[in-house]
């Protein structure tokens, strides 16, 4: 049974799943589709193209599916998909794709903290947190159990690889590889992400073989062309160092120093 608070507006159009609680004066237009177990907040605006998945919160003054801030879109449908049981705090912004994409994707199980905005065509994966303030430009990429934190703003078309970290109040103009803390001005490689690759299970040798092949990287002296081709010379790298590899060979902004 779903619990509508009587001055919440709800357009006919609008597909709502079972168990859902909408607050007082929160707006769900038509072309938007809400999973069931959601709970909608007062004054929450979600806008054609709006997807929630299962037992999504979002809470007050959020706004979900704007078009685009792209001179370039021309009002094509696209658009903005959250995944199950993320939570979407007040004032966060997640803007609908253009015509480039069609669509801004956030994965399940994401935190999306106060005050984030997610621009047009952004792809973020599972459980990434993203703290207060937070502003990612269109085209972000992040992986998987990424973690920014608070007033991190990030370049367009950046990507951020899985189980990354990055510091607070930092610019991110380049690519952030997968397993790393990264911090200072300019953003800086400045180790592993120990303790949260501990906390999600990853063995002692994977965490060595990573250690390993950001030592390469980043303190051998190398360039990162030749620190590459030492690393494709080993036949059987373990999944995490191939994908270090092919997150950087598919790099196309660069790697962060």
């Amino acid at each position: 049974m779903n619990t509508i608070h009587p001055t919440a507006i709800i357009e006919p159009q609008a597909q709502l799943g079972e168990n859902i609680h909408v607050g007082p004066y929160a707006y769900i237009s038509k072309n938007v589709i809400i999973g069931d177990s959601c709970q909608i907040g007062p004054h929450a605006v979600l806008l054609p193209g709006t997807r929630l998945g299962r037992e999504c919160r979002v809470y007050s003054h959020a706004v979900i599916g704007e078009i685009p801030q792209d001179l370039k879109f021309g009002g094509e449908e696209t658009t903005a998909e959250i995944g199950d049981r993320t939570v979407i705090r007040e004032f966060v912004t997640v803007n609908r794709g253009t015509q480039q994409h069609w669509r801004t994707v956030v994965g399940s199980d994401c935190l999306l903290m106060a005050y984030v905005h997610i621009a047009h065509d952004c792809i973020i994966g599972d459980h990434v947190i993203l703290a207060n303030a937070v502003n990612l430009a269109g085209h972000v990429e992040i992986e998987e159990w990424a973690i920014l934190g608070g007033m991190t703003g990030v370049h367009q078309f950046v990507k951020i690889g899985r189980h990354a970290m990055v510091g607070g109040h930092f610019r991110v103009p380049k690519d952030v590889p997968p397993y790393i803390i990264a911090g200072r001005e300019p953003l800086v490689y400045e180790g592993l992400n120990i303790i949260g690759l501990k906390r999600r299970g990853f063995s002692a040798e994977a965490i060595q073989a990573i250690r390993q092949t950001y030592d390469l990287i980043y303190r051998s002296g190398l360039n990162v062309s030749d620190a590459m081709k030492k690393l494709e010379e080993n036949d059987a790298p373990c999944l995490e160092v191939q994908h270090i590899i092919n997150f950087i060979k598919k790099s196309e902004r660069g790697i962060i120093r």
